[in-house]
């Protein structure tokens, strides 16, 4: 599997946000036996080391393709796709930037970007969606995570296209893109016709549910992220006062910087270690940890939704708030990607990007291919309302003669309990319902001073 360049990164940048200490150098090489025998001298050349014969074969081939090739193919286009490759076959992260790569990236990581709003990868051949970015082309499409673009413009995508097929879902705003989609668990795939827009990504979103209980959604980590929600969630808190709790909503977050990643977590945590890297290289090897009293919900209760399109960035704000027995998660285990790029520049134009480090949940746990299992699973479902409005009778109420409460007028709204809003509710999205019964129990438990259960 491979992310394309303009997927979005868990970038470790050059200055750290908050606490960040060396971590101890547990990703390290060995250290060289400085007494080893004097036979075993510089004569021996290492065993990985490059000889003159592997050279020779890299001349050789490179010789063979510029010569019997079907097409003349130029010399910097040969050592842009040696590069390439050399990269690729490294793990499905790492890559060689252009210029026109590292403005993807820049885009990608300031959310301004001509395109559908998706966010795709390879795997075994096939272009998959991680993720639909909320209120773009894609998700208004009905575009899900786990879906295969099938074909683009009527061109079949193929393992030998699939780069070409990575460079057109971008485009011009106003122009059309033509996509085969095939749905998880669909046998065949759909057409649709969508238009590409300049995506302009507000990464947070926040508002009440219901009175006291808030909602956050944050739907990528990027530059502004960390800021946008400290603003937005501080307008509620003045306009609606102290909140009784809180969801936090990272369905279908693709990831984005990790310092984006760190400085939400500190929102939500007056202590504790956030994440830990650990690379080769001692500036990967880092410890992250939260600031006393940042805790922006003072406390309140949380729960964090979670699903399969839930990664990178997104997964270290999991892994940080579950951890630090902060948060439930509920919903669906998590992406799990585990391992964090840098972007090494090369020159003004070109930079590789290199997996240089993973990282660790606060408990030290590598989330790498595994993911984050929730506390509450929740399956992918969607419920209906019953129609109960052929019964008659449905409470004391509805009784003909029916002695009436001391205290309140008979004929009253039977719906004022709230199952009329949660039916609501649960129709457009159950998890969230559940969710929000979640965090009302927590809120009770909270309120009554009793420490509310997390998952050890």
């Amino acid at each position: 599997m491979r992310f394309p360049r303009h997927c979005l990164l868990a970038l470790l940048l050059a200055a750290p946000l908050l606490h960040a200490q060396a971590a101890p150098d547990a990703g390290t090489d060995a250290a060289t036996n400085s007494d080893a025998p004097a036979k075993a001298s510089s004569s021996a050349a290492p065993a990985d080391q490059v000889d003159l014969d592997d050279v020779r074969n890299f001349a050789h081939v490179y010789q063979i393709i510029r010569q019997a090739y079907v097409e003349k193919v130029d010399n910097k286009t040969l050592m842009n796709d040696a590069i390439k490759g050399m990269l690729a076959g490294l793990d499905p992260h790492s890559a060689y930037l252009d210029k026109e790569g590292l403005q993807e990236l820049n885009e990608d990581t300031t959310g301004q970007y001509g395109g559908l709003g998706i966010e795709v990868m390879e795997d075994n051949g096939l272009l998959r969606i991680v993720s639909p970015i909320d209120d773009t082309p894609a998700s208004r499409a009905g575009i899900k995570p786990g879906d295969v673009i099938t074909s683009i413009n009527g061109k079949i995508v193929t393992t030998d296209n699939i780069d070409d097929m990575f460079d057109a879902l971008r485009g011009d705003p106003g122009t059309k893109i033509t996509l085969g989609i095939l749905h998880e668990k669909a046998d065949q795939p759909v057409t649709m016709t969508l238009t590409r827009e300049r995506i302009s990504m507000t990464s947070v979103k926040v508002r009440e549910l219901e009175p006291g209980y808030a909602y956050i959604r944050i739907s990528q980590f990027q530059d502004d992220t960390t800021s946008d929600l400290e603003k937005k969630l501080g307008d509620l808190l003045k306009k609606s006062g102290a909140q009784k709790g809180a969801i936090l909503d990272l369905r279908s977050n693709p990831g984005g910087l990790l310092t984006a990643a760190v400085g939400v977590s500190n929102d939500f945590l007056d202590s504790g270690t956030i994440v830990t890297t650990r690379g080769r290289l001692p500036d990967s090897n880092l410890t992250f940890t939260a600031h006393p009293g940042g805790d922006l919900l003072n406390g309140a209760p949380m729960v964090l939704l979670t699903d399969n399109g839930t990664a990178s960035a997104a997964e270290i704000v999991s892994g940080a708030l579950k951890d630090n027995h902060r948060a439930l998660i509920v919903g669906r285990r998590t992406f799990g990607k585990g391992v964090v790029q840098t972007v090494l520049p090369l020159d003004a134009d070109h930079a590789v990007k290199l997996t240089t480090a993973r990282y660790y949940t606060p408990n030290g746990t590598s989330i790498q291919a595994e993911g984050i299992k929730p506390d509450i699973p929740l399956a992918d479902l969607t419920v209906a309302k019953v129609d109960d409005s052929q019964e008659p009778i449905s409470s004391e109420a509805d009784l003909p003669h029916h002695l009436a409460n001391e205290a309140a007028a008979s004929g009253g709204d039977n719906n004022s309990d709230g199952s009329a809003d949660n039916a609501k509710l649960a129709t457009t999205d159950y998890a969230l319902s559940q969710a929000l019964n979640i965090l009302k129990g927590l809120a009770l438990r909270h309120d009554a001073g009793v420490p509310a259960p997390t998952a050890q």
